[in-house]
């Protein structure tokens, strides 16, 4: 394969995760739990909704992707909800379908009871189930045969945002009203704030008629979508990021077959143009660029390899020189050992996972060649291919395949098994005249040393420009970035 081919291989799970699926993730798709905060309607201001059927296309600019059906309806007990999204998506030349099943249980309040959520792509699948027990959400998952419970703490009831858009369209609206929510992603395990603003009535074409809805506008993370909810409670329409926007339609039409390469490729739609060709990346020591068009608070540009002033960044490539032999657990720091420790997208303390680590280092005990090992297998064994799922580490080994998302998580679960703090970094990166979302990896040797196991470099190379750093749920700080970021490369001209 070549060069080129190996590294038109980003971040398909990036930007599906942080860009695409971010549509759905901010209403009724992926079991967004919500937190109603500063402000709530008084159960005698809202009506019971009524039970609803809906069926949706999905586009990207003006071509057909992918359909959705959810259904909300009324038990003794409460409401239940069911969505089911299909898209076909093209991301570097191919084109992959998507499946995702949702399922939630309300309580009479509509606050979440429980939950289910998969993935499906292929040969790749993700589970996600969980329930609420007082200020306690539990959470399953389930990868590549393994599962994995986690407890996370409520700050207030957890809401399914199909439920909370039912009660604003029960209830009396006035232009300007706001609500703030906390989203729970599974996609991340992460939770984030979403301002939710009545914008007013508005006139929209629905299935060839003039209708009248209420457009609200959600924003979160520098990011703002918007939906019109019809005055039955239903999504009629939606508009988000990367051209992408859902409609109202009938069984019949959702159902109709899709292109073989509807959409356009993602990938490149997020990537951002280069004012100068780069050439022999690997034996350039700095890179300076101007940085514009993106509220620097949100994301992570000084520190480490980085120094950002006055719109400038500066990217030095790391010496490997005078870095610790041995790495011991006892005389790290609290930061350095919560990136030794395993999560549901990093299995580090798996058997399957420890027994190779032993097989690919063997004997050895430098802490970088150690490095050196396992950033080498993980290039040289996982087939560099664009993967629509939710990227961990089991299930990247038992495929063998992904983008740099999984080759991302499958290093950090190998470096913790091997002793060594590794943690995820995301941002930009370039490839022929053009700066590409993509994921690497930091990796904790006296200091912490950026590599990157889809390109096998150790150290990465300085067109890698980080925005993001920690855990996935932290990537979802990219949403604000996609579309807005600007670069000028100043050094080398």
């Amino acid at each position: 394969m070549s060069l080129y081919q190996k590294k038109s291989f980003w971040v398909l799970g990036s930007i599906f995760v942080l860009g695409f699926t971010s549509l759905f993730m901010v209403r009724l798709g992926l079991i967004e739990k919500l937190f109603f905060r500063p402000r709530t309607l008084a159960a005698s201001d809202i009506k019971t909704p009524a039970d609803k059927e809906i069926w949706m296309n999905i586009f990207q600019s003006n071509s057909k992707i992918g359909f959705s059906h959810a259904g909300f309806s009324t038990e003794i007990d409460g409401y239940r909800l069911q969505e089911t999204v299909l898209m076909r998506i093209n991301t570097m030349g191919m084109v992959q379908d998507i499946d995702l099943k949702t399922r939630g249980r309300l309580k009479p309040d509509f606050s979440l009871a429980d939950f289910d959520f998969e993935i499906k792509s292929g040969r790749f699948k993700f589970n996600v189930s969980g329930s609420v027990s007082g200020d306690m959400l539990s959470v399953r998952t389930n990868s590549a045969g393994t599962s994995r419970r986690t407890d996370i703490t409520l700050k207030a009831k957890p809401y399914l945002l199909p439920a909370i858009t039912a009660a604003l369209a029960a209830a009396e609206l006035n232009t300007g009203d706001q609500y703030t929510f906390d989203i729970f992603d599974p996609a991340t395990l992460g939770q984030t704030p979403v301002i939710v603003e009545v914008m007013g009535k508005e006139e929209i074409e629905i299935m060839g008629a003039q209708t009248s809805a209420t457009k609200v506008s959600l924003n979160f993370k520098g990011t703002s979508q918007l939906a019109w909810i019809g005055e039955n409670g239903e999504i009629l329409k939606e508009k988000g990021i990367l051209g992408i926007r859902l409609e109202k339609t009938t069984r019949e039409d959702a159902l109709r077959g899709l292109a073989a390469a509807s959409s356009a490729d993602l990938t490149q739609t997020a990537s951002v143009p280069s004012n100068v060709m780069l050439e022999n990346l690997d034996r350039l020591s700095t890179l300076t660029i101007e940085i514009g068009g993106i509220p620097y608070a949100s994301v992570q540009l000084d520190g480490g390899r980085q120094t950002f002033k006055n719109n400038i960044l500066s990217i030095a490539k790391e010496s490997m020189a005078n870095l610790s032999a041995e790495i011991d657990g006892k005389d790290l720091r609290s930061l350095e050992k919560i990136f030794l420790k395993p999560d549901p997208f990093i299995q580090s303390d798996d058997q399957k996972i420890q027994a190779l680590v032993q097989k690919i280092i063997g004997s050895e005990t430098v802490a970088l060649e150690k490095v050196r090992l396992l950033v080498d297998w993980v290039h040289q064994n996982i087939d560099k291919r664009p993967v629509l799922s939710l990227p961990d580490a089991l299930s990247t080994l038992e495929n063998r395949k992904g983008d740099c998302n999984e080759h991302a998580v499958l290093l950090a679960a190998l470096a913790r098994a091997a002793g060594i703090p590794c943690r995820i970094e995301a941002g930009l990166v370039y490839l022929k005249g053009r700066f590409y979302y993509h994921a690497w990896n930091l990796v904790y040797l006296g200091r912490w040393i950026t590599v990157d196991a889809l390109f096998g470099q150790v150290p990465a190379d300085v067109s890698h420009i980080r925005l993001v750093t920690g855990s996935p749920s932290q990537q979802i700080n990219l949403m604000g970035i996609i579309g807005k970021i600007k670069l000028r490369v100043i050094d080398p001209p």
